[in-house]
């Protein structure tokens, strides 16, 4: 009798070593051995890579839009999750709004889970939010399981989820404190941003609406707030490579922030924005070739801790398509199948490696999720959550085969570098050379932390 139900044995294994040869062992969807790859190690099924191929752990998403309940006609829990699978995503966290109701109460969260339940190719956890007036509920949504909360600094864009102000955060600060859960924070200020005047076609009417002061003056105020109350404030999408000095001080004074950015904001650059493409539509906006670059330069000195893709799709009609209206466009960019080819692409032309980007989009969106005793490592003790890749085929993106249920997205016709052999959840198969499987074996998650 095998002594496992799956060893994977390859000689590009992505482990906390770096770029190893590696025998991986799983039995009941957890890795239980990771040894040399001259092991002798005995699975019911046994995958040996091609030379061509690396094992990565699965990659965890934090920062994913599903919209369901409400909105599902955005996009939903099936449409969502079947492009993660694709994509190599085992574990995503929704974002608390979008949805009716928004996760910012008890019932709300008790809607998501009735919404995703049997629904989930992956492991789905959820973030409670932040608006004003909810301080109460945060406690009770820690005990229902949320890993943590959102906020926004300026208004949102839906009327179920109110940004904060300064006295708001200060009302739930301690809260926080006290749960000692995150708060990832949408960092614009709303005095720094302008009405939009020009030709709505162009994307720098919107562009100029959204100056990085609005990030940089939120920043420091968030840095402020997570000093003074020893709060973990996480600044999501960071736009502005400007805002970098900012952050690198408030580490070094013991400032516990953190911060992500985004697919987009490494990829493309404001000048190259066509006319009319609302598609590329996001807030904070694409900025300049220098904040690309200079975002590129903090993840690669370890400023910005990860990189998660703000999934945020909408029907074609919100996206203005027809009349190409960057003003009246809905914000946001659909990319969740699509991020681990898109960062790789662009890490490998900078000479970064593929345990840098396992990095950024595994293990440090895990552990800010308070998920990583179990995920986003190819570790004894975690899940066996696993992605068999080439990452030097070079394939074009095709959007209209996407999972997503609204197959809009700038990469369309992009090539790009890495191809998504075998999706593992658990130690089983969700997703296998462009056919999906087991596609029912997803589940919501809670604090993970606590063994729930």
């Amino acid at each position: 009798m095998a002594d496992f139900d799956l060893v994977i044995r390859g000689k590009r294994v992505i482990t906390r070593a770096g770029e190893v040869a590696r025998c991986v062992a799983v039995r009941d969807g957890v890795v239980v051995a990771v040894e040399p790859l001259e092991s002798r190690l005995e699975g019911a099924e046994t995958v040996d890579l091609a030379d061509d191929e690396v094992l990565l752990p699965g990659l965890v998403d934090s920062h994913v839009h599903i919209n369901d309940p409400g909105r599902e006609d955005w996009e939903g829990f099936e449409h969502a999750t079947r492009a993660a699978a694709a994509g190599g995503v085992t574990t995503l966290v929704d974002m608390p709004l979008n949805s009716i109701p928004a996760t910012t109460t008890m019932a709300g969260l008790e809607a998501k889970r009735r919404a995703a339940e049997k629904r989930c190719h992956v492991d789905v956890g959820f973030w409670g939010g932040v608006v004003p007036g909810n301080s109460g509920e945060l406690e009770p949504l820690a005990r229902g399981g949320v890993l943590g909360f959102k906020c926004f600094l300026c208004p949102s864009g839906v009327d179920e989820f109110a940004h904060v102000t300064e006295r708001d955060l200060r009302e739930a600060f301690p809260v926080l404190a006290r749960l000692g859960l995150p708060l990832l924070a949408h960092a614009e200020l709303p005095s720094s941003l302008r009405e939009p005047h020009g030709d709505p076609r162009r994307h720098a009417t919107w562009l100029e609406s959204r100056p990085p002061a609005a990030e940089h003056a939120a920043i420091e105020l968030l840095i402020r707030l997570a000093g003074e109350f020893h709060v973990h404030v996480h600044v999501v999408h960071l736009a502005s490579a400007e805002a970098v000095p900012s952050l690198v001080a408030a580490r070094a004074r013991g400032v516990p922030i953190t911060v992500e950015t985004c697919p987009h904001y490494l990829t493309f650059a404001a000048d190259e924005v066509p006319d009319g493409a609302t598609a590329f539509k996001c807030a904070p906006p694409i900025r300049g070739r220098r904040h690309r670059d200079g975002l590129w330069t903090a993840l690669a000195d370890g400023v910005i801790d990860l990189i998660a893709t703000d999934h945020s799709p909408a029907p074609p009609a919100l996206k203005h398509l027809d009349d190409g209206d960057f003003v009246q466009a809905w914000g946001g960019i659909a990319s969740l199948q699509v991020g681990l080819p898109i960062v790789w692409t662009g890490a490998r032309a900078r000479g970064l490696t593929l345990d840098r980007v396992a990095e950024w989009m595994s293990a440090a969106p895990a552990r800010l999720a308070g998920l990583d005793r179990l995920k986003g490592r190819i570790a004894i003790g975690c899940d066996a959550d696993l992605v068999i890749w080439d990452p030097d085929g070079e394939v074009q993106i095709d959007g209209a085969a996407l999972e997503h249920r609204h197959r809009v997205t700038p990469y369309d016709h992009m090539r790009v570098f890495g191809q998504v052999h075998k999706t593992i959840l658990r130690g089983e198969v969700i997703f296998e050379n462009g056919t999906g499987a087991g596609y029912a074996c997803g589940r919501a998650i809670g604090k993970l932390r606590e063994g729930a």
